[in-house]
């Protein structure tokens, strides 16, 4: 049996270079502010929010994968104006963000910390 498996990146530019490489399999996307020099996100919503995902990864079906993404800085991530924002493909307006590519399925916020839905958008076809 293949299980889940997760990736780890930083910014725009890798994750759709990853996911053109994963193209064809079901790929759900957490998107946080990236890690600070002590170990976590600037973002207290995603530092919150890490946990539970992480709990709720044994919903992940075979051959799904998790990319994890770092949207950069505060001040990066503030800018109404970055590509994380402003991309077709993503249209992120907050952090943390969980979602299923190409999909409409999104969580957002606090959302992304409530355990119910995580397990959902996982677990649902």
């Amino acid at each position: 049996m293949t299980e889940a498996r997760e990736e780890h990146l930083e910014g725009f530019d890798l994750f759709m270079l990853k996911v053109e490489q994963l193209k064809g399999q079901r790929i759900f996307a957490l998107f946080c502010g990236s890690l600070g020099a002590n170990g976590q996100s600037w973002c207290p919503d995603c530092v919150v929010a890490e946990p539970v995902i992480e709990k709720c990864k044994s919903s992940l079906k075979e051959g799904d994968i998790l990319i994890h993404c770092g949207v950069g800085t505060r001040d990066f991530w503030k800018d109404q104006n970055n590509i994380f924002r402003t991309d077709d493909r993503l249209h992120l307006k907050c952090v943390p963000t969980l979602m299923l590519y190409e999909s409409p399925k999104r969580l957002e916020e606090e959302e992304c910390a409530k355990e119910d839905m995580v397990k959902m958008l996982f677990e649902d076809d």
